[in-house]
């Protein structure tokens, strides 16, 4: 019996699709190639889950007379894999769904916490973007100084140990200018963001400013906001 064309391509698209959308986080945790990399195996297997699901419902609809039936098999391969891709990506995608597409979150765009220099050593512009300011307020109103009814050197100690508790490094702790700075690194595909904190003296207690600054990408699908609200929830809760 004849195989239908279309069939047999929704097939070989659903495996590929599978093996790059398992093998882009794999090699990343292995080691083996960049986070932005395999981010972007990562995606094409997701592109090519969506085009094996698409062919897989064609090639469905082609192989129903009983001469094409050799294809058939290929076919729902390739719609079965395929919509497990597609919608595994599109869960994924769910957390970034309506954020802005913007990759620096600060508690305070008036006064952001500013890095003395690029802790990842490319030479980029470490200044908060002017044109994010609205777009944050916008997509995040809720973030804002964090006050705390610490002194500036117990409240800096306190972030320090929250951010050892979430697994988020601390590269420097400067005691007289009360700033701390370190890095998160994402589980899945080990993006890491860079993070300065800054606490001043307010009304017998402090107040806490917070920035985190992803190093590749546009957008970061709330990554960094969920950062800030983390520590915001953890640093006033230790406080009372």
């Amino acid at each position: 019996m004849q195989a239908s064309r279309v069939a047999r391509l929704a097939g070989s698209l659903g495996v590929a699709a599978v093996a790059l959308f398992l093998a882009g986080p794999l090699f990343i945790q292995l080691g083996l190639i960049e986070p932005f990399t395999g981010f972007q195996i990562f995606l094409l297997g997701g592109l090519l889950g969506l085009l094996a699901l698409a062919s897989g419902v064609l090639g469905l609809f082609f192989t129903r007379p009983a001469a094409y039936r050799e294809g058939r098999r290929r076919a729902l391969v390739g719609t079965v894999l395929g919509a497990l891709v597609t919608a595994a990506i599109l869960m994924g995608a769910r957390g970034g769904r309506g954020v802005p597409a913007i990759n620096d979150i600060t508690t305070n765009p008036d006064d952001p916490p500013a890095f003395a220099s690029d802790p990842w050593k490319h030479g980029r512009d470490m200044r908060y973007p002017a044109g994010f300011t609205e777009q944050q307020r916008a997509g995040y109103p809720d973030l804002a100084p964090i006050v705390v009814p610490l002194p500036p050197a117990a409240a800096l100690e306190r972030v320090a140990s929250l951010f050892a508790s979430n697994g988020w490094v601390v590269t420097q702790k400067d005691p007289v200018s009360n700033t701390l700075t370190g890095t998160g690194t994402s589980r899945l595909f080990k993006f890491v963001d860079d993070i300065v904190v800054r606490v001043r003296p307010q009304d017998g207690g402090s107040v806490v400013d917070m920035r985190s600054k992803s190093r590749v990408g546009k957008g970061d699908m709330g990554a960094n906001a969920a950062r800030i609200r983390k520590l915001t929830a953890e640093l006033k809760g230790a406080a009372s």
